[in-house]
């Protein structure tokens, strides 16, 4: 089954989620902020789509870390950490497709089709 991550008040979150129910996707929802950010789960996020594109540079958490946290994000272990302590700062949301081998991170309509064929 497909595995939707995010925040449930996260409007981006909240799209994808509709999205998912239009097109009629079956899906679980796991809350960063009930469930925690699952750390096996991280490690292959890690790998792919990749550090890069999980941390989620644009938005507030980001802006609030203070400028040495910030700086000390350059690879994945570093990010790893990060993520863990400051579960919003992740790129939202993750999805878990039903295949099992890929994973994508924000909301992207054009892309998702290909998921759901």
């Amino acid at each position: 089954m497909t595995t939707l991550y995010g925040i449930p008040n996260c409007d981006t979150v909240k799209r994808a989620r509709a999205w998912l129910d239009e097109h009629g996707v079956a899906y679980r929802f796991h809350d960063f902020k009930k469930d925690g950010v699952p750390a096996s789960e991280l490690d292959r996020w890690l790998k792919s789509p990749g550090w890069e594109a999980l941390v989620n540079r644009r938005g507030t958490t980001w802006r609030r870390l203070d400028e040495a946290t910030r700086e000390a994000v350059v690879d994945a272990p570093s990010a790893r950490a990060v993520l863990l302590a400051n579960p919003s700062l992740i790129k939202r949301p993750v999805v878990q497709w039903n295949d099992g081998a890929v994973v994508t991170t924000g909301f992207d309509a054009a892309q998702w089709k290909s998921h759901v064929v």
